[in-house]
Order: structure tokens, then C-alpha cells, then sequence
């Protein structure tokens, strides 16, 4: 299972969650997201066998749609935990570092540079955990040199354990901010991305992941 819940392979997977009701051929994922046709089939046909997708296999009418979006789902969270990413601790005095932070990226002219997620960015939808750690993914391109810049600019010191500010280089490097949203001025990761990575986390990320899911529900917003 791998080869599709893998970096880039996802892409594939987190469009078709976007729009579930959507019929799709391996030539859309290469044109709309920049996934390699043989990639994208490669990983519906995998999909097609575990049984989560469907459709026409072949000739003028071939397709395939989304069938089982929580088993799928489901099967993701059993490869994917939030361990997975490059995780630094660090340490903030400021109270406000979430403005702080939001202002760096700002003034950088680096808006799309950064993703909130775990109770962090989940807290913009929710208000459901309350906490003071920051949970920020850096892109990994120009990860070390963006990270050491913000860690300056915004006095981060380096800890091993009892930190409250974590900066995080993706597993998912190319996926990761994939549909993020814009909420109050921050970026925050996309609904699904706060789910797996909150799902498997041991602070109370399963209740939270839950209920975030519950909120979506009930308010009839897109899960991705």
C-alpha cells in the first residue's frame, strides 16, 4: 500500500477526496495537478483492486470514481501517523507567537510558505483543545534556510523535550499543502491533511480529529 498513500502518489488520492463525485481518467491528474500519467494509473488501478474505486476500465466511456471514501481513509491511517514528518521542538517566550509568525511570512512576502496543523490549525475550526504549541509546516524547499531565518526573527530557542513551538519538514513534501485554507489571515492545512495528521497523535488528536469531523458534518463543508 506504499505506492499509493507514498509522496506525489497522494495527489491522486487527496483530488479524488475533493471531489468524490467526480468520474476521472489518468490524463486529469496529469494536466490539473502535475501527476505523470503512468503514475496516476498506476495508483487507480490500485485502488480499483483494493476495492475503493470504480467505474468503466476500458474504451471510449472508461472511468473511475471514488466508492468507499472512509475505508480508504481508514486504510491510510493505518500507514500514515504524524511521526512520519521531520519534526523540530523549540521554544517560545512570546505569547504571541502565532501573530508573530503570521507576520514573518507576511513580511517575507511568503504567504503560502507555512501550513498550521494538528490542534493548532484544527483550533481555527474548532476551538475544541486548548493549547499554546504551534505546529507549523515549513515547505521543504528552502526548508533549513526559512527555518533558521524565522527561528531568529522570532527568538526560537532549540530543545530536545518541553518545547511549544515545532517546525515540521513534510513526510508528504510535494501533498502537504495541498487545498490548504485561508483562515483569519493564517494558512492552515487542508481539512484532511489536520485529520490524518491528527488521528494518530497521541495528545488527545484522536478525540480532536473526531470532532473535527463532526463540525465539517454538521456545518456541510467539504471533508478535504
Amino acid at each position: 500500500m506504499k505506492t499509493i498513500f507514498s509522496d506525489k502518489a497522494t495527489i491522486v488520492i487527496r483530488a479524488m477526496l475533493s471531489q468524490p463525485e467526480r468520474k476521472w481518467v489518468a490524463r486529469d491528474f496529469e494536466k490539473e495537478f502535475n501527476v505523470g500519467r503512468s503514475r496516476a494509473a498506476a495508483v487507480l488501478s490500485i485502488l480499483r483492486k483494493k476495492g475503493f474505486v470504480g467505474g468503466i476500465r476500458s474504451g471510449r466511456l472508461a472511468h473511475s470514481i471514488l466508492l468507499n471514501k472512509k475505508a480508504l481513509l481508514d486504510e491510510w491511517l493505518k500507514f500514515y501517523s504524524f511521526e512520519l514528518n521531520k519534526i523540530y521542538l523549540y521554544y517560545s517566550s512570546y505569547g504571541d507567537a502565532l501573530p508573530r509568525l503570521k507576520d514573518y511570512f507576511d513580511t517575507k512576502k511568503l504567504t503560502h510558505g507555512y501550513a498550521l496543523t494538528l490542534h493548532t490549525g484544527a483550533n481555527f475550526i474548532t476551538n475544541y483543545v486548548n493549547t499554546q504549541a504551534v505546529y507549523c509546516y515549513l515547505r521543504s524547499e528552502g526548508f533549513n534556510e526559512v527555518s533558521l531565518d524565522l527561528r531568529q526573527a522570532l527568538n526560537l530557542k532549540e530543545l530536545r523535550r518541553g518545547g511549544n513551538f515545532y517546525l515540521i519538514r513534510p513526510y508528504y513534501k510535494n501533498d502537504v499543502f495541498f487545498n490548504n485554507k485561508k483562515i483569519n489571515g493564517y494558512n492552515i492545512a487542508s481539512c484532511l491533511q489536520l485529520y490524518l495528521d491528527l488521528y494518530n497523535f497521541p495528545q488527545r488528536g484522536r478525540e480532536h480529529a473526531r470532532y473535527l469531523l463532526k463540525i465539517l458534518k454538521e456545518e456541510g463543508k467539504n471533508f478535504v
